[in-house]
């Protein structure tokens, strides 16, 4: 009964009263109950292992193989406690739940899509647990966990929660410079799924559509759709009536498979296809075959950033050609964020003098400034909007394109950097054939 009561308080609640006896107890002149200090930093790490999305943790095993050795050589105790999302949200909730409960975890990791950051972030700000998590555009991650969306006025900064990524202004400018490097007549198919990124990428104030119809953009969106679909009729008659030669949406990779594969058998081939999450990995590219050539994605992370680790001082060349060597499969873009994830967390551990101190390491996370393998960490505000300037921190993105290599395999070339021109281009953007 004890441990039943004990689940169904929250961590903060919990804090809050251990706090008060010990101040009573003082107070009285009796003796101060003894506080363990815990003999590891635990870091609790929540990420879409399997399911639909698991192409977003496959550098997962490569990153914490290689955290073990960083952190002994630093003099560091820290475990960290992996949990899978299964790519569903529901199930996200319930192990970081478990991960604060049960594993009296200090800090809180997580990433990749708003279906899982989000219901971790969530409830790691329900419990009082410090949270730092990444690949999610921070307005899905940040505005779909307000209480309401809709309502701009309403929204409000987290206590607990701290994010870094790129935003939706960020890959609408990637993907429009890239457009302008093709001759199309600017007719746009919008795919966006019913999900946290396909409603905000799809959104009429924050998402695509007020952008493309500034810039002479004309959007052909048939409406959300679930994920998961298996048949993608309905949109690819809507884009063949609506005249589109230029494709973009944000689709899981087992849909974008589907929809690319009915849509060349149905005759519709579009001159450019920029595609936000489905096709960031070679895996997901070369299941399409030779049909894949020219696809278009934005560049979080590549081999030709010019960052290195604060922890390993490797190159991001030479972090890729790790990755490559250790699972035997060409580098994936998730490798430098999941990196740089456990980079932020260990800077904060070694300025941090207890980890058990919540609000000590909330103050560690929002002080950070950190050069990292995907670019400069710091919630400092800068390029956001005054509603979201203390919980994300932005980093760079770029536009890429996929070509097919001669004895088959994909490389993914960057040809639009005007988002950020410190990270180099390699060509120019290609119409697909």
């Amino acid at each position: 009964m004890t441990r039943l009561i004990t689940q169904r308080l929250s961590r903060r609640t919990l804090l809050k009263s251990a706090a008060a006896t010990s101040l009573i107890a003082g107070a009285s002149g009796l003796p101060m109950p003894a506080i363990a200090q815990a003999k590891a930093v635990k870091l609790g790490y929540v990420s879409p292992q399997t399911g639909p999305l698991a192409a977003f943790a496959e550098a997962d095993a490569f990153v914490l193989d290689g955290l073990k050795s960083v952190t002994q050589s630093l003099g560091l105790d820290v475990q960290v406690i992996v949990k899978d999302s299964q790519s569903n949200p529901n199930r996200a909730a319930e192990v970081a739940k478990q991960l604060i409960v049960d594993d009296e975890i200090n800090i809180m990791l997580v990433a990749s899509t708003p279906e899982t950051t989000n219901p971790v972030a969530t409830t790691c700000e329900a419990e009082g647990m410090p949270c730092i998590s990444t690949k999610a555009p921070w307005q899905p991650w940040f505005i779909g966990q307000q209480g309401n969306p809709a309502d701009p006025g309403s929204w409000k900064p987290f206590d607990y929660a701290y994010h870094f990524f790129w935003g939706l202004e960020d890959v609408i400018a990637v993907f429009t410079n890239m457009w302008a490097q093709v001759e199309t007549n600017k007719k746009v198919g919008g795919l966006f799924p019913n999900d946290g990124d396909g409603n905000a990428w799809g959104d009429k104030q924050v998402g695509f559509p007020p952008v493309l119809t500034e810039k002479g953009y004309t959007l052909t969106d048939p409406g959300r759709y679930q994920n998961l679909t298996d048949d993608f009729s309905a949109q690819i008659n809507a884009f063949k009536s609506g005249g589109v030669e230029i494709i973009t949406g944000v689709m899981i990779p087992p849909d974008f498979t589907t929809f690319w594969n009915q849509a060349k058998q149905q005759g519709f081939t579009p001159k450019v296809a920029s595609m936000g999450k489905a096709i960031l990995f070679p895996q997901a590219v070369e299941a399409l075959g030779n049909q894949g050539n020219n696809l278009s994605s934005e560049v979080w992370w590549s081999p030709n950033h010019p960052f290195k680790s604060s922890l390993t001082g490797a190159s991001a060349k030479e972090l890729a050609d790790g990755f490559t060597a250790f699972t035997k499969r060409p580098w994936t873009q998730p490798i430098g964020f999941i990196h740089a994830l456990f980079e932020v967390a260990i800077d904060v551990v070694k300025r941090v003098d207890d980890p058990t101190d919540s609000e000590a390491v909330v103050e560690a996370i929002a002080a950070t400034k950190l050069d990292t393998i995907v670019g400069h960490v710091e919630w400092n505000g800068a390029n956001l909007p005054p509603f979201a300037a203390k919980n994300i921190c932005k980093t760079p993105l770029v536009g890429g394109q996929w070509r097919l290599k001669e004895g088959g395999g994909y490389d993914l070339v960057i040809t639009d950097n005007q988002t950020a021109p410190e990270i180099p281009t390699g060509g120019k953007m290609e119409p697909i054939a």
